[in-house]
């Protein structure tokens, strides 16, 4: 049996801390450039919002933020192995950050969050290099 936690490198722990000023960035981007207004999966995600006062939306969002704490905080209590598991789920939202690029292609010009959702490939390729490379040694 091998040991995962010697697997989760520093490499990709330092990756993972640097990409949290980006994400950071990425969704005050979102903020000012309204991406709420424009995004069709925003639309979806949050249109049961709509129904509620700000206040009540803010506290559901609140207790949903908490809610994913809780559970995030709970695996990551189960082992290395669970660590290892929510590292590839950050992976995959650095691949999901590219629907930015695709979405200012689609409508030829700028896509609210695009400037900040251009360093995420460059990320995720490293990420994924180093994610990968860990996989590999197994």
């Amino acid at each position: 049996m091998y040991n995962i936690k010697s697997m989760i490198t520093s490499r990709l722990k330092t990756i993972f801390a640097l990409s949290i000023p980006l994400f950071i960035a990425h969704g005050i981007e979102e903020i000012m450039t309204g991406m709420y207004d424009v995004d069709n999966q925003v639309h979806f995600l949050f249109s049961p919002l709509a129904n509620f006062s700000s206040q009540g939306a803010t506290f559901v969002v609140f207790q949903v933020m908490l809610w994913l704490l809780l559970i995030v905080s709970f695996l990551l209590l189960l082992g290395p192995k669970w660590q290892f598991r929510l590292l590839a789920v950050v992976g995959l939202l650095y691949l999901y950050e590219f629907s930015h690029i695709l979405g200012a292609i689609s409508v030829g010009g700028y896509y609210p969050g695009l400037w900040t959702a251009l360093l995420f490939p460059v990320v995720a390729f490293f990420y994924w290099k180093e994610l990968l490379g860990i996989l590999m040694k197994r």
